[in-house]
């Protein structure tokens, strides 16, 4: 993905304390997006979060996690 890290940035002014009904308008807003759209933030949150570069996510290690059938 080579999206722009300035096209997403934090706006630290524009969180607010809200009600529950509030919160469920906040919801529906968010809602519009794509499932692609959301995945592309997702991903850029997590790049800022657990700092590594959005062109070069971590691999899994598989020597940990592995998956099996069900039997």
């Amino acid at each position: 993905m080579a999206d722009n890290p300035k096209k997403y940035r934090l706006d630290r002014t524009a969180f607010q304390a809200r009600n529950a009904s509030e919160q469920v308008n906040y919801g529906k807003e968010h809602s519009k997006l794509t499932w692609q759209e959301r995945m592309r933030i997702h991903q850029y949150l997590n790049s800022i979060a657990y700092g590594y570069d959005l062109d070069n996510p971590p691999r899994i290690d598989k020597t940990v996690f592995s998956a099996r059938s069900r039997e």
